[in-house]
């Protein structure tokens, strides 16, 4: 069943290009799945630190806002295209990484998490103060995204015209992410988190683990701040805002963590409830909030855990009595 389950997974996953169209086309309906595919990209960058090595990254909007800045700084002053700007923030991104990752070497837990929050305070009070970076008043005017290939590709403006692009970003980080599962990265960083001793045993490098797991993830939120760039031409210190991280580890845990579409469903689920239930900014933070709080104290294993929970009385019910033991 678990060979199945991930093509079963990406065929669904492909078959979402189609949501907008069955919905009528409607504008909401391509605003609504541009911004799910993006910030379900976002929560996938840190959906690797979590899930794989058990720890929680408070700093990954460092790496998401990265991903806006250098897009819109060099497509507003070098009038630098898509793949170029897509290039720069993946640059910029793993240089990040690799410094806070050295940073954070050998903390663990709690002091990981706190360090790598202090990094994101420190980033958005310079990205507010500083003229080099649009300051307060962040970046404005950014172009419409422009794609080419060969002299041929495309420019993309509106949630429409998007929507392909953040398909394909969706796809390609489902694609990344399966192979990274099946890579001995991948299984390092479970052994290192589940099995230390083993780990060690086996000639397992837990800080060389934990480090490339790290950098590895920080391209995908970057990529995902780099077309959110595009979305709505602008970025801004608000990229670092509190609601972003919320977001991001409220979709990776709402469904359950190390499934292929767990952030995806998680965030279309957020998503879904702002933009078609909404009851205000400050209502929809709090229910963003209460949920995360909800999931982590009753479900901690999320909403597949609590499906096992509900299906076990009727197991119990079906299954046969067990026969008393002889004496």
């Amino acid at each position: 069943m678990k060979h199945l389950a991930t093509p079963a997974a990406l065929i669904l996953a492909a078959l979402a290009y189609f949501v907008p169209s069955v919905a009528g086309g409607a504008p909401v309906a391509y605003a609504a799945c541009t911004t799910i595919a993006i910030l379900a990209v976002m929560a996938y960058g840190a959906d690797l630190i979590l899930s794989y090595l058990g720890e929680v990254s408070l700093g990954h909007t460092i790496f998401w806002a990265a991903g806006g800045y250098a897009a819109s700084m060099l497509a507003v002053n070098a009038g630098w295209n898509g793949w170029q700007t897509a290039g720069a923030a993946i640059v910029v991104s793993l240089a990040l990484a690799a410094v806070l990752g050295l940073v954070t070497l050998r903390t663990r837990e709690f002091v990981f998490s706190l360090v790598t929050y202090a990094a994101a305070v420190v980033a958005m009070e310079v990205a507010f103060n500083w003229s080099f970076l649009g300051g307060s008043d962040g970046i404005v005017g950014i172009p419409p995204l422009e794609l080419t290939l060969f002299g041929r590709g495309i420019t993309s403006a509106g949630d429409a015209a998007l929507w392909p692009v953040a398909w394909a970003l969706l796809m390609l980080t489902l694609l990344f992410i399966q192979r990274f599962r099946q890579s001995r990265l991948g299984t390092s960083a479970l052994m290192v988190q589940m099995n230390p001793d083993l780990a060690q045993a086996l000639g397992v490098d837990a800080r060389a683990v934990r480090f490339l797991v790290f950098v590895t993830s920080a391209p995908i939120s970057a990529l995902a701040g780099w077309l959110y760039a595009y979305q709505r031409a602008y970025v801004g210190p608000d990229m670092f805002e509190s609601y972003f991280l919320v977001l991001m580890l409220t979709a990776i845990v709402v469904v359950g963590r190390r499934l292929l579409l767990g952030p995806l469903i998680g965030t279309a689920l957020i998503i879904t409830q702002q933009t078609f239930f909404s009851i205000g900014g400050d209502g929809d933070k709090i229910i963003l909030g209460t949920v995360l709080a909800a999931i982590l104290l009753l479900w901690p294993r999320g909403l597949i855990g609590l499906w096992d929970v509900l299906r076990r009385p009727r197991a119990s019910a079906r299954s046969p009595t067990a026969p008393a033991p002889r004496l």
